[in-house]
């Protein structure tokens, strides 16, 4: 049995392995929905699920005719999705405990990955859903970059964003709060001046939960698509943004890995930047 729960800890569920299946998701809906370069999702007979908290905090909202993405309402945290249809549920990979037993098998939609973000794993890799899975994917329009400025927006479309110039850096975060925010291996932010960031549309949607023991550890989500958001600080000039937002290239790849030794278990780091264990190297 493993244990599951969102980032603030009101929702909590349990499953029963083994698992059927576990890929990883390159597609610009699961990266907006996570905020990260892909999602890595388990599934398992639907029999073997069980909420045991928080089920009616959920936000749902059917991002097209064939699946729906599943949020907390109080953090943002992606949540297990359930197929009553099919007799299965989804459960992002990285806020289940313990040894699940199985690692990724592949990655699909990598035809839609993120252009910052390389593969640099040798596990099989499929332009949409592997052919056994026998479903088509879903078409989303392209945003065009324009000129020194950078475009991002939520899923559902109502919040939007452009950030002029290139970020200050950008690093990719291991650690159990930012893997049950972010439902992912890991969390991969851009550090932006706030001048530099700018809301076009939709920032009265935008929510903010932050941990009460927390420094800095914090999710901004749209309320209603729940995907993950910019955090940004005016008093202290800063803009933290979830690449996985961000709908054209930021010109920089992630600089270092930090917070190593809290990694999901079943991720290898396998792209060859800086890794350090803890925090990054104090500036």
């Amino acid at each position: 049995m493993h244990n599951g729960s969102c980032y603030c800890g009101r929702v909590t569920y349990e499953v029963a392995g083994p698992f059927n299946a576990m890929m990883s998701c390159h597609c610009s809906m699961c990266r907006k929905h996570h905020g990260a370069p892909f999602a890595t999702y388990v599934s398992a007979p639907l029999q073997n699920f069980r909420w045991l908290s928080g089920e009616d905090l959920q936000i749902r909202y059917r991002s097209s005719a064939q699946g729906v993405r599943d949020s907390c309402g109080t953090c943002g945290s992606p949540l297990p999705i359930t197929m009553p249809t099919h007799g299965l549920v989804l459960l992002p990979a990285a806020p289940l405990e313990g040894d699940l037993g199985i690692t990724p098998q592949g990655h699909m939609f990598v035809g839609s990955k993120a252009p910052w973000y390389t593969i640099t794993d040798d596990l099989p890799q499929y332009e949409e859903y592997p052919p056994e899975y026998a479903m088509p994917g879903v078409s989303r329009p392209k945003v065009e970059a324009r000129p020194g400025m950078t475009e991002g927006s939520c899923l559902c479309g109502d919040v939007a964003f452009e950030i002029e110039g290139a970020p200050m850096t950008m690093q990719s975060c291991h650690c159990q709060r930012c893997r049950r925010s972010k439902g992912a291996a890991h969390a991969t932010n851009a550090f932006y001046k706030a001048t530099q960031f700018r809301w076009l549309r939709g920032e009265h949607r935008v929510a903010t939960y932050k941990l009460p023991e927390a420094q800095r550890s914090a999710n901004s989500f749209c309320r209603r698509c729940g995907s993950v958001m910019p955090r940004v600080s005016l008093e202290h000039n800063i803009a933290v943004v979830a690449a996985g937002s961000l709908d054209t290239d930021p010109g920089m790849k992630s600089q270092r890995h930090i917070y190593t030794h809290y990694k999901a278990p079943w991720f290898e780091i396998t792209d060859g930047a800086p890794q350090f264990a803890e925090g990054p190297p104090a500036r």
